[in-house]
């Protein structure tokens, strides 16, 4: 039978080391890490998906250890020490079970499964974040801080696939600074699309001549932290250092709209990839769900820490979830062979009782003796 932890939706994680599950439809929260364990040095600033089918989660923490947790045992069941470098954890991936890890200032490693060892690769300092090509896994996407998007092929890492321009001079002739924030890969093409920390979106296409945006959008005044792919990769979902959500049309590249109810930096952003549904975590230590479609706020949960990052599950129908559907009818069982042990208990109404004759002469005699 498979552990509670399976039915979760949403999966955070804090900066005090703890990794929280969320399950949506029965709005409960679990921590599974040790309360008397929790440290600020083990902060949870990465996470991914160990496989496919979402029964495992590697997890980054600032001490430069990855734990392996298993959503069907609901526990960690493996730590691996990846020293090298300075700086957190900026992306985790998973490659013909190989642990690709990317720290702050730019050493890249594959960890091979069977050995100590692993390769190196230095893709530039002030990384901000590392992600994979999920239509092509030897294929991670590097951006940060004057460190401008490169693409790596990890089987021939020499030199990056491709190395992305930075834009022409602002209109007082300056250069324009480089600080992307975050990246994701559009499917079903080579567009890779980014947020920077000078509130741009861009667009990048490594099919066509130019190594500079296809497209720009300018939204907000604040920095831009985290970004997703809604379903169709026709708009993508960002967030900003203020605590600002949009969502941004990449056809026509303008505004479609705002989500609201925030209240803090957001660090994590993450769209279903069938449902028109976004989760998002930051600072203000809120998990949020909200619809695409309707802009509502459909669930809203407080996790007590500040929250750096999050997944969500890909499942789909959750209302149509049964959680434990084995253990539900084993309590059924045990309850009806309880009932059917028990003792039948009648129950007879009261008999009436009987009139005192001796009551009635009482009130004759009180009768009698009142006179004028």
């Amino acid at each position: 039978m498979a552990s509670p932890a399976r039915w979760n939706h949403v999966w955070v994680g804090a900066e005090t080391g703890i990794l929280k599950g969320v399950n949506l439809q029965k709005k409960q929260a679990t921590n599974y890490t040790a309360s008397g364990a929790l440290r600020r040095d083990e902060g949870v600033c990465a996470m991914c998906w160990g496989d496919p089918l979402e029964s495992e989660i590697l997890v980054g923490c600032l001490d430069r250890s990855v734990k392996l947790f298993s959503t069907e045992k609901g526990k960690f069941t493996e730590s691996r020490l990846c020293p090298g470098g300075e700086g957190p954890f900026r992306g985790l991936a998973v490659q013909d079970g190989s642990l690709i890890t990317c720290v702050e200032s730019g050493l890249l490693k594959v960890w091979r499964e069977d050995s100590s060892e692993a390769a190196e690769l230095q893709v530039g300092p002030g990384v901000c974040r590392m992600r994979q090509n999920p239509a092509r896994p030897q294929c991670v996407g590097t951006g940060g801080k004057e460190n401008a998007l490169k693409v790596w092929d990890l089987q021939q890492p020499q030199e990056p696939i491709f190395r992305a321009k930075n834009v022409r001079h602002d209109w007082l002739n300056l250069r324009v600074p480089v600080w992307d924030r975050d990246l994701q890969f559009l499917p079903g093409s080579e567009k890779i699309i980014t947020c920077t920390g000078h509130h741009q979106v861009r667009v990048y296409d490594p099919s066509s001549p130019q190594r500079r945006p296809v497209l720009e959008v300018t939204y907000g005044e604040h920095p831009l932290t985290a970004l997703s792919l809604a379903p169709g990769a026709n708009s993508v979902v960002v967030g900003s250092a203020r605590g600002d959500v949009a969502v941004i049309d990449l056809r026509q590249g303008r505004l479609l709209k705002c989500l609201k109810g925030f209240a803090g930096a957001v660090r994590g952003v993450q769209c279903h990839p069938t449902r028109p549904l976004v989760a998002s975590c930051g600072l203000d230590r809120f998990l949020r769900l909200h619809g695409l479609d309707d802009k509502r706020l459909q669930h809203k949960v407080y996790l007590k820490s500040q929250l750096n990052c999050l997944l969500l599950t890909s499942r789909e129908a959750w209302e149509d979830e049964d959680p434990d559907p084995a253990k539900a009818e084993e309590v059924k069982e045990e309850e009806d062979e309880l009932w059917a042990a028990m003792e039948t208990v009648r129950t007879h109404p009261a008999p009436k009782r009987a009139a005192d004759p001796g009551a009635g002469a009482v009130k004759k005699q009180k009768r009698a003796r009142v006179g004028p």
